[in-house]
């Protein structure tokens, strides 16, 4: 994790006072990582966030607001350090009003202003060359209304350059409160300007005093002659006289001051063009000085160069001022090409192309830059998606990439959902179920997980900044910061309207692109046979696991919700949505695919150990098994936001229920090949007894190797319970986890599981019963005994004892097993035994009296010896064998019936003894 950054500190302004909207530069330490980290400027407690120029994390160039504090700290604000400090101050100057008469250390320009607003230059008229205090004296403004001024010298006007002046409401407005000797002060004023234009008349005067001269003394000699001779004759030589003077006196003046007027009309032109050049110097310096400023990036000081310029000189009639103006023009339209080039650039930040496509805007460039910029980001967004498919499709292949395969979880910014697989329950194929701490996640991601990944990474960095810049469009914010109404705004709103259709395929195209990649690269199939080419093209060994689909489903998902912040409209998103869905369907078919073949593995971890109720590790894993997939899906089951539920389609539901049902067969199955699996197939393995068992009577060593018949009684054993707790708790786990069809699935498990155990009953019972009712009928007949000619009997007969050794043998092998499969075992064998015996019973023709009670005595025997095993139908066996054989006539045969019976049961009673502990307690099992 990285340590936080310093807070920001300002030690420096440039300059450190100004009026307002003066530019200052702002110099410190940790002023911010970027523009966008920039997240608050106040000066004297202004706000001047809004025309802050972020240069550098030690520098930032803005203007100062208008603030009400005259002298303030710069506080700097950032995302990354919070709020600053400030170790410096600024200044803020009162603005004064310069006139154009007023002396300057600036040059203060009469045909424009700037507005400092706007950041523009604006034209205005000349301003009158009045000056601003005729009367030289402090001018008091009066509180006299307007109105009752107006009233008062009705026709007049307080402007002294007006025809109707009034000196006396000047004076009333102007110098109300003004003392008598200042006012004594202002006539003296007057009459030194006054004297200063007259002095300038008299200096004209005084360069031709001699011809004046000259002139008069001719004339008065004319005057003099005319009054001595009085005729005309005299007139009209004086006259011719005079004409002769004053042409003599012109020429004199001529050749006295030619030279003199030639210096000065040269002095004059000169001083003119001067004059022009001073004037007019920021026309003819303005090619040089927007190539200067080109090259150093002062974009804003050659768009307000140039407005001024156009604004000054745009109609402009004289040759030089355009042949000028044009070289200006010609500049500006590389100026323009240089810009779009920028704009169309790309990487590029959203504040660089909103920087550019402002001005460009400002510049009237033809067309439309935005949409343009618009454009040129789109396809630039389709084409990292495609070249990102190609790039991860050679690696596939062979070709190595610059970056490593491996998922690298550190080097991302945003949140990864492969950290949670590690806390995810897993399954390791091949190995043992265990939940936890698996560290089959850490292993080499596979390439398509990799690139969807990338994908969607790619895909939520760039499209934010694509719909903002669209969202700027529309508003026309890209050519106001202040959201000011002009003409732009409008045109730009305009053509939006126009071109949401345009923008908003421009959208569904890049949703489509992303979303047919990632089917391309995970689910091929679901792909049409043109898109396959150019969406498609990876190798597919194998299918990914549940493991790497729940994963891309997270990546998928949190892309979606980062979309979803944008206010993107929904139904642009929604094949986002469809592929989700398609996405966890498959999810959750190949889990359970997957689970399907882990189960099938299980026969080859089957230790054969039972514990004291007859169970192996087998059910348990079974379970443990489902419990783990459905948790593993868990995730992909809930539904997100928006998100459908995955079984809202008839055919994922039957498909899903289909291999839940394969899933249990397939288990069966598996007991069905462990159970009857040849010697010679099986592993070597003990059977043991828990130690906790309260009987140990008849277990079996742990060193002997388990016989075909028992493998039987543990798979029957394990059956039993399948069918009364593991598929009942398995049904639930299917309930709680939203499975459809759960009835069906339980259903048809029961059935199949049914079926097998009792083919696998069958199949011991007949390992078992066939024996011992084999050896009845030899046992009977043994040495030549006949039923017609025998003694009187003396106690039960060996075949009958060693039927019910062999009897008591099976009880021992089963109750060693599981007690609870005792009766059940025990009741078919009493059955297969009882029939037997009355089949043999019937089949003799006739008894004497001693054959009748010998074979009375033996039926009764086995009878009262398996009395807790009896069933209906061996109940029946025994007294179709009892009403074969004739009544006992006498009551001595009888007591000598009973005698023998008791004989039998004390001379057994240690072998018999079986078929009496707790009896009640299995014959309610």
């Amino acid at each position: 994790m990285s340590r936080a950054r310093q807070p920001p500190l300002v030690t420096g302004i440039s300059p450190n006072e100004g009026i307002s909207w003066t530019k200052v530069t702002i110099r410190g330490e940790n002023l911010g990582t970027g523009p966008t980290d920039l997240i608050g400027l106040t000066i004297c407690g202004h706000n001047c966030l809004l025309t802050a120029e972020w240069m550098s994390a030690s520098k930032i160039v803005c203007r100062v607001g208008q603030a009400k504090n005259d002298k303030g700290d710069i506080i700097v604000t950032t995302k990354s350090g919070g709020k600053g400090t400030s170790t410096v101050s600024f200044k803020l100057l009162k603005p004064e009003k310069i006139g154009i008469l007023d002396q300057s250390a600036v040059w203060v320009d009469e045909m424009n202003y700037y507005d400092m607003r706007t950041d523009r230059n604006k034209g205005i008229p000349p301003l009158s060359l009045r000056p601003a205090n005729p009367l030289g004296i402090e001018i008091d403004k009066g509180r006299f209304p307007q109105k009752d001024l107006e009233a008062l010298f009705p026709g007049m006007s307080a402007d002294f350059t007006s025809e109707n002046f009034s000196a006396a409401w000047y004076l009333i407005e102007n110098h109300s409160t003004t003392s008598f000797d200042q006012l004594k002060t202002a006539v003296v004023n007057l009459k030194k300007q006054a004297n200063k234009k007259n002095e300038g008349s008299l200096a004209y005067v005084k360069g031709g005093l001699s011809t004046f001269f000259e002139a008069q003394d001719a004339l008065s000699a004319i005057h003099q002659k005319l009054e001595a001779d009085g005729t005309e004759k005299v007139e009209g030589s004086m006259t011719q006289k005079l004409e002769n003077v004053l042409n003599r006196a012109s020429n004199t003046a001529d050749t006295l001051f030619q030279e003199v007027l030639g210096r000065k009309d040269k002095a004059d032109s000169t001083r003119n063009a001067l004059n022009v050049l001073q004037r007019f110097k920021f026309l003819f310096n303005l090619p040089l000085n927007i190539e200067r400023n080109i090259q150093k990036g002062d974009y804003d000081v050659v768009i307000n160069d140039y407005e001024k310029a156009k604004s000054l000189f745009g109609k402009t009639e004289v040759q030089v001022f355009k042949k000028y103006y044009a070289e200006v023009e010609t500049r500006i339209e590389a100026l323009r090409e240089l810009l779009l080039d920028k704009l169309l650039e790309t990487p590029s930040t959203l504040h660089d192309q909103k920087r550019y496509i402002r001005y460009l805007s400002d510049l009237h460039a033809p067309g439309d830059p935005a949409w343009q910029c618009i454009g040129a980001q789109h396809q630039w967004i389709l084409q990292l998606m495609h070249n990102c498919k190609e790039s991860y499709v050679k690696e596939q292949k062979g070709n190595s990439l610059l970056h490593s395969p491996m998922l690298d979880l550190d080097s991302d910014m945003r949140p990864s959902p492969i950290g949670h697989l590690s806390q995810t329950a897993s399954l390791k194929r091949g190995s043992s179920f265990q939940s936890g701490r698996d560290d089959a996640w850490r292993y080499k991601a596979p390439q398509q997980v990799v690139f969807v990944e990338k994908l969607t990474k790619l895909v939520v960095s760039q499209l934010p900044n694509f719909w903002k810049l669209w969202i700027s469009y529309v508003n026309g914010s890209l050519f106001s910061e202040t959201a000011e109404k002009s003409g732009q705004m409008e045109r730009s709103k305009k053509n939006a309207r126009q071109r949401q259709n345009d923008f908003k395929k421009m959208i569904q195209e890049v949703m489509h692109s992303l979303v047919k990649l990632i089917r391309g690269a995970l689910l091929p199939f679901s792909l049409r046979e043109g898109e396959s080419r150019q969406y498609g093209g990876w190798e597919m060994k194998s299918e990914l696991s549940g493991q790497w689909l729940t994963h891309v489903i997270q990546t998928v998902r949190l892309s979606s919700e980062s979309l979803t912040a944008l206010e993107i409209p929904n139904d642009m998103l929604q094949i986002i949505q469809d592929l989700i869905l398609d996405l966890r369907v498959r999810c959750i078919i190949v889990t359970l695919q997957h689970t399907a073949e882990d189960i099938k593995r299980l026969a080859e971890k089957e230790d054969w150990v039972v514990d004291n109720e007859g169970l192996t590790s087998l059910p348990s894993q079974f379970e443990q098994c489902i419990i783990h997939s459905l948790q593993s899906l868990k995730a992909v089951l809930d539904c997100k936001p928006g998100e459908a539920s995955v079984f809202q389609q008839q055919k994922t539901q039957e498909d899903v229920c289909q291999l839940s049902i394969g899933i249990m067969q397939v288990f069966i199955d598996c007991l069905e090949q462990l159970s009857t699996k040849p010697d010679g197939d099986i592993d070597t393995a003990h059977l043991s007894v828990d130690v906790a068992s309260p009987d140990l009577f008849g277990s079996i060593r742990e060193d002997l190797s388990l016989s075909s018949e028992q493998r039987l009684l543990i798979a029957l054993s394990n059956c039993r319970y399948l069918e009364r707790h593991t598929f009942l708790n398995i049904a639930e786990h299917f309930e709680k986890h939203g499975f459809q069809g759960v009835e069906k699935i339980t259903q048809v498990s029961m059935e199949s599981l049914k079926e097998l155990d009792q083919r696998l009953f069958e199949m011991y019972i007949e390992f078992k019963a066939d024996p011992i009712v084999g050896s009845l009928e030899p046992g009977i007949y043994a040495g030549y005994f006949d039923w017609k000619d025998c003694l009187v009997p003396a106690g039960v007969r060996n075949y009958l004892k060693e039927a019910l050794v062999n009897i008591i043998a099976v009880h021992a092998e089963v109750f060693t097993i599981s007690k609870d499969l005792v009766p059940r075992v025990m009741s078919r064998v009493v059955e297969a035994v009882s029939e037997e015996l009355s089949r043999l019973m019937q089949c003799v023709s006739s008894f004497s009296k001693n054959g009748a009670l010998q074979a009375r005595l033996e039926i009764c025997a086995l009878r009262d010896t398996v009395a807790i095993y009896l069933t209906p139908e061996s109940n029946s066996s025994f007294k179709q064998a009892l009403e074969a054989l004739p009544q006992l006539s006498s009551g001595t045969d009888k007591k000598l019936l009973e005698e023998l019976l008791n004989k039998f049961k004390s001379s057994m009673h240690l072998q018999l003894t079986c078929f009496q502990a707790s009896s009640s307690a299995m014959m309610k099992t």
